[in-house]
């Protein structure tokens, strides 16, 4: 019986008491079930009984006591108690406790997933990084981030488009495209330019593409610059994050907002909601309405268009493409943006507490022999992606950035995260995965194998530490449904350094399968279920995180 099921059962013990009328309380949506720290204290334990204490009009333990009566007669349950002021502590039979194994290798790659956001549309916006250079160390934090919670989204029912939002027009562009054209007629880059290696590129690769580019009048020149450079510079953006483990199902281009006129009917559409005003020849947005700092200008008085016009309209795009819920994943320098464009969502109709979320990731700097590395040599000032996944690999890049929630600042070590320790978060993790592996090749060998479902005798994983995994095993539901609910799939990744703790305990103590002359025993088989069950829940969940189950290492 998982954690899930039981809360079940207790929302039924609930229903029933009140038909009999032994309580009168609403049922409870939900009723939370948790793993004691102290096993002595059951299997699981809730604290249904002190939230129904006072509609109930009765004392918690008096709540608690008709609900034990009804729930120790539940198939499975070997015991109630009640303790403290009202907590009920419920112990299973091995059988049933040990009943899980075969759930989850049955269910298999399913095993986790809920109906909890089923078919709720999320736009997922992440990375939408300049396209004036490579994706930096703040923007692999995202990458890695915002795909693990695609995928965690995914898993619980929701329908996410992934998105990355180029902001291809603007002045960095234009800074961009002088940079370009100054290298290819070898000319200093301009003093606010983009400096690097890769201008030097890019350049090259334009003025071979484009033969007799810098013979063109400068304007002509500045204008081919512009459009292969951005072209050029995204095919490499977009070749970095295929290689890291993201995809995009939609790159959309700042540009097409002003090319199509969505910007001026953004506008139109906000002011229709009665925010927009004039002041001062400008036209502006009433955001401090809704918690903003200041309002907004959507058009200078010199009639230029700010970000903040392609801001509300893009936001408007995404609801016009049936987003219901936009989600924002931006940098730390980006903390401002957060209450404007929650007041966007609000000038438009929308609830700005439901139909838009704006997450802020802080700053990740990496060190290699304790000392702190600052630059790339191919980007000029910046690391890049590609040079953490040189250093450390695609797997402890994405490993490593997903398992530290977002509001907090990452030093990474290059040192630790090369190497084969258990210092190495993801090599603990990747090696349990390894280990349970190396059991299924084992038995392989020997020609034995866990047999038929039916066979199954659950009952006999009964040791300390089989119950400890077995518990573990039993709370992956509702660490994947908090973590898409929270929008947090570091949870994911810490729950699995638990598990992989739980398993390699599990495996000093425990033996799988026989050795020498001893024959195979149901014992052996029980426990061969567990093994596959617990590789089978560390496979799942490193796959949410986008990150390889390796079979050997």
């Amino acid at each position: 019986m998982t954690p899930a099921e039981l809360s079940q059962a207790v929302q039924a013990a609930v229903s029933a008491a009140v038909e009999a009328g032994e309580l009168t309380v609403a049922v409870p949506e939900h009723v939370t079930i948790e793993r004691p720290k102290n096993r002595d204290h059951g299997d699981y334990a809730t604290n249904v009984a002190l939230q129904l204490a006072k509609p109930a009009g009765k004392p918690p333990r008096a709540v608690a006591d008709v609900l034990a009566s009804r729930l120790r007669g539940i198939t499975g349950v070997a015991k109630v108690d009640i303790a403290g002021p009202g907590f009920l502590n419920i112990t299973f039979d091995a059988a049933t406790q040990g009943e899980l194994a075969r759930t989850i290798v049955e269910a298999g790659a399913t095993y986790g997933h809920n109906d909890a956001h089923k078919g709720l549309k999320i736009n997922l916006e992440f990375v939408s990084a300049n396209p004036t250079g490579p994706i930096h160390i703040g923007g692999v934090r995202w990458a890695a981030v915002g795909d693990s919670l695609a995928r965690v989204l995914r898993a619980t029912g929701a329908d996410v488009t992934t998105e990355y939002y180029l902001n291809d027009a603007g002045v960095q562009i234009s800074k961009f495209a002088k940079s370009l054209q100054a290298s290819a007629n070898g000319r200093p880059v301009p003093e606010d330019g983009y400096v690097g290696e890769y201008i030097a590129d890019i350049a090259k690769a334009i003025t071979e593409g484009v033969p007799g580019v810098t013979d063109l009048p400068e304007d002509e020149q500045l204008q081919v610059f512009r459009t292969e450079g951005l072209k050029l510079m995204v095919a490499e953006i977009q070749r970095s994050m295929e290689e890291f483990g993201t995809h995009f199902d939609v790159w959309f281009s700042e540009k097409s907002l002003h090319d199509s006129g969505a910007v001026e009917k953004a506008i139109e559409r906000l002011r229709e909601q009665g925010h927009v005003f004039e002041q001062d020849g400008a036209i502006w947005l009433r955001t401090t309405d809704f918690g903003d700092d200041k309002d907004r200008v959507l058009i200078k008085a010199d009639g230029e268009t700010t970000y903040f016009a392609a801001d509300a309209a893009y936001y408007l795009s995404k609801r016009d493409r049936g987003s219901e819920v936009s989600v924002y994943m931006l940098g730390a320098d980006h903390h401002g943006y957060v209450n404007r464009l929650k007041a966007i969502a609000a000038c438009a109709g929308d609830d700005m507490d439901r139909n838009i979320e704006v997450k802020i990731g802080q700053f990740v700097k990496m060190i290699r022999d304790g000392e702190e590395v600052r630059m790339s040599k191919r980007a000029g000032n910046i690391i890049t992606i590609d040079d953490v996944v040189d250093w450390i690999g695609v797997d402890a890049a994405r490993y490593t950035l997903g398992r530290t929630p977002t509001d907090s600042t990452i030093t990474l070590d290059i040192n630790v995260l090369t190497s084969q320790t258990n210092e190495n978060p993801v090599y603990y993790v990747q090696y349990a995965h390894t280990r349970m592996c190396g059991v299924a090749r084992k038995a392989a060998e020997l020609g034995v194998d866990k047999g038929a479902a039916a066979d199954f005798k659950p009952e006999l994983l009964a040791t300390q530490w089989e119950n400890d995994i077995l518990g573990v095993l039993g709370e992956f539901p509702k660490v994947l449904a908090t973590a898409g609910e929270l929008r947090e799939p570091h949870r994911v990744a810490r729950y699995l350094e638990v598990l992989a703790g739980k398993y390699h305990r599990l495996y000093e103590n425990c033996m799988f399968l026989p050795k020498g002359d001893e024959e195979l025993t149901d014992t052996h088989r029980a426990r061969l279920w567990l093994v596959e069950a617990t590789r089978t829940v560390m496979a799942n969940g490193l796959t949410l995180l986008g990150v390889t189950a390796p079979e050997r290492m």
